[in-house]
């Protein structure tokens, strides 16, 4: 990959506080997401994590802060964020009374995606939901909505691709999927954050994590300081 690619800085929060009401579910959080990078926010519910995810897919404002994806303000313009972000949200996002290929087929239209035909196809393959590419999603079990609802936040190549608990009760066919797609997504420059509480698949997955407890970031480090059993160990000390 291009160094001049890999050095850019596709995400950049700085000092992001996030309120409702008298509650701050996020406080005071940095990050910086490189292009062919990803980029784990690890912790237990409530820790801030989807929060953030929100706030950069353009769902959420800020309450304070700065936060930049491919240097556009999502305060300013949430929409141009939205068209630069892949958005996989922790829950919901799909329609009940529609397909996985009216799933596509809308957002093909939405972002005017000539000749998507086959970049479906070969999606709906991989997450082995070809064969219920025409059955309705709300018949569809936890996995395979899960599933679905990465090949929608990957589907159109964004630069930004933001998965929120991608693997949470995903077979391992679908989690080796999602592994694929993230590394692809890295081969072609995008900068990739994955929100999870599974520590194993995240360092799979990611070259550093972002361990947030309580809405506040405690340490950032590398993949390898969070693997196996001594890994184990740093992160339950992280979130006591």
């Amino acid at each position: 990959m291009d160094e001049s690619k890999q050095a850019q800085a596709r995400v950049d929060i700085r000092g992001l506080w996030v309120r409702f009401g008298a509650v701050a579910a996020v406080r005071g959080i940095d990050l910086t997401a490189e292009a062919g990078r990803a980029t784990a926010l690890l912790g237990r519910n409530g820790a801030g994590k989807s929060t953030t995810m929100r706030v950069l897919a353009g769902v959420i404002p800020p309450t304070e802060g700065a936060v930049l994806v491919d240097g556009i303000d999502v305060r300013v313009d949430p929409l141009a964020v939205k068209r630069l972000t892949g958005y996989c949200p922790d829950v919901g996002g799909l329609v009940p009374r529609a397909t996985p290929w009216e799933h596509l087929q809308l957002a093909a239209r939405l972002r005017r995606l000539d000749g998507w035909e086959d970049r479906a196809q070969d999606l709906l393959e991989r997450f082995e939901l070809g064969d219920a590419a025409h059955r309705v999603t709300s018949g569809f079990s936890h996995g395979m909505g899960r599933r679905l609802s990465v090949v929608l936040a990957t589907f159109h190549d964004p630069s930004v691709l933001l998965l929120d608990e991608p693997f949470d009760g995903v077979d391992p066919l679908g989690v080796e999927a999602t592994l694929e797609v993230i590394a692809d997504a890295r081969a072609r420059g995008a900068a990739v954050l994955v929100s999870t509480h599974m520590r194993d698949l995240a360092m799979q997955a990611c070259e550093t994590a972002l361990v947030l407890r309580g809405g506040s970031t405690v340490a950032t480090l590398m993949a390898h300081e969070l693997v196996g059993e001594e890994g184990a160990g740093v992160y339950r000390a992280l979130l006591d």
